[in-house]
């Protein structure tokens, strides 16, 4: 396994996005609108992990100054098609921007980074950032790494565990966490973690 990310977990990507894409449900993430009112109008968002481009669609379509990307070539195919602009190609471990960004929306994506991994990609979180700015992101819960049925690696973060990586990645402010029930590609509901959090001033 990559320090940053898990090659088998982008291959399922590379190899299911027309059906991935497709059977998801047609909804935005629940967290997505609360998330933009936190916003000033016009705001840019780095959006990592964009998958089928939903959210970046909506944020767009609200005159959001939205940077999809997504680690696998045939999800941002996907989302480029539907959203009708560029999306980057990027994984988590190739952050490389410093103070760019009003925010970086992370819903659903970086639950599969490697736990080990996670505090350096989230430190890259925060230095692309411009100071203050604000960080969401979405984790499946369960407190202890594993693979789903699928052979998709996931980091199954308590909130507990989420807060230490969050702490250990940097002087994060945080504004809000939140446990939840929420489903998945492989059906069924379980437990999740999400966090809303600031750069430094």
């Amino acid at each position: 396994m990559a320090h940053g990310y898990d090659a088998a977990t982008l291959r399922f990507y590379a190899d299911e996005a027309p059906v991935y894409v497709s059977s998801g449900p047609g909804g935005i993430s629940r967290h997505l609108i609360g998330f933009l009112d936190r916003l000033e109008p016009g705001a840019s968002i780095l959006e990592l992990g964009c998958g089928g481009g939903r959210d970046a669609e909506w944020m767009l379509a609200q005159g959001f100054d939205v940077d999809p990307t997504d680690g696998v070539l045939e999800m941002a195919a996907k989302a480029e098609a539907r959203v009708g602009r560029p999306v980057r190609l990027m994984r988590f471990d190739e952050i490389d921007v410093i103070g760019r960004y009003d925010a970086v929306w992370a819903n659903a994506s970086l639950l599969h980074v490697p736990r080990s991994g996670l505090p350096a990609i989230l430190t890259s979180v925060m230095r692309a950032l411009k100071p203050g700015g604000l960080h969401f992101a979405s984790y499946k819960g369960g407190g202890a790494e594993g693979r789903d049925r699928f052979g998709r690696y996931f980091n199954y973060l308590s909130l507990d565990d989420m807060l230490k990586a969050y702490r250990r990645s940097g002087d994060w402010r945080i504004i809000s966490t939140v446990e939840y029930e929420g489903g998945g590609y492989e059906g069924g509901n379980g437990p999740w973690v999400a966090i809303t959090a600031a750069a430094p001033e």
